[in-house]
């Protein structure tokens, strides 16, 4: 089973290295690993050239924005499942998708995601934050679950058959794109019990109370342009499911976090 992993990168030069290391060093062979540059200007290009044919695709051009550099990726992709990982994040371990493979093959199923941890951007051993996706049941997003995007590898004919992510939907392209696929039309998950995904801070934020009413208006928007109707409560939860996040602890959280 081949597996095409995408990363978007622009002006990214201080961690993507980071990034890329971790696909390398992966123990599963079958990658195709496929960088999307927005034509940066910080010497990101210089450092993914010298990987040379490690890199089995790489693109540097202008775009309009992440979502549509995600999408030329997915264009680009011939795997039969597709992963995302943004350059200044790496995988939690090297057997990511060595494990992530052995649950689609022993599952059969059409998607498969995991847990994230979130880590300060300058020391990656002091955790922020602990995404537990849990395991999904049906009609989960209406009680405001989601799994981290990130973690999320679905199978390419998803993408051919519902479509990839829309450019009108701003921060809510993923939100949007897994209830299309989940939600609406059914497709098969399974959750791998494990933190698959590191993440440093920052980026889109909804910590802030106008952010988070832009998010929720976007959310919205998500669950119309899809058919579909939440509860009244639907959205508020979704938000509320995150302060959990900053207390609870992953496990083997002493073990140092690797980067390659």
């Amino acid at each position: 089973m081949r597996v095409s992993i995408i990363t978007v990168v622009f002006n990214g030069a201080e961690h993507v290295r980071d990034c890329i290391e971790s696909i390398l060093n992966q123990t599963y062979s079958d990658i195709e690993y496929i960088i999307v540059d927005g034509k940066s200007t910080d010497g990101t290009v210089d450092i993914v050239r010298s990987y040379g044919t490690k890199i089995a695709q790489f693109v540097s051009e202008p775009d309009k924005g992440l979502y549509d550099a995600m999408n030329k990726g997915i264009q680009m992709a011939t795997g039969e499942v597709i992963g995302l990982l943004n350059a200044d994040d790496f995988y939690r371990h090297n057997r990511v998708i060595e494990n992530m493979v052995a649950t689609f093959e022993r599952t059969d199923s059409d998607a498969v995601y995991g847990d994230m941890i979130y880590v300060d951007r300058s020391d990656t051993q002091k955790l922020t934050r602990y995404w537990r996706s849990g395991w999904y049941t049906e009609n989960a997003f209406l009680w405001g679950w989601m799994p981290g995007h990130l973690s999320f590898f679905a199978k390419r004919w998803l993408y051919e058959q519902y479509g990839v992510f829309r450019l009108d939907m701003k921060s809510a392209a993923d939100y949007e794109l897994m209830l299309r696929f989940i939600h609406k039309n059914k497709a098969k998950l399974t959750y791998m019990d494990e933190v698959t995904i590191v993440m440093r801070a920052g980026g889109i934020s909804n910590s802030s109370l106008k952010n988070r009413i832009r998010a929720n208006k976007e959310d919205r928007v998500a669950w119309e342009l899809n058919g579909l109707t939440p509860y009244f409560f639907t959205l508020w939860l979704k938000p509320l499911r995150k302060l959990s996040q900053y207390i609870t602890k992953p496990p083997a959280l002493n073990s140092k976090v690797t980067k390659g």
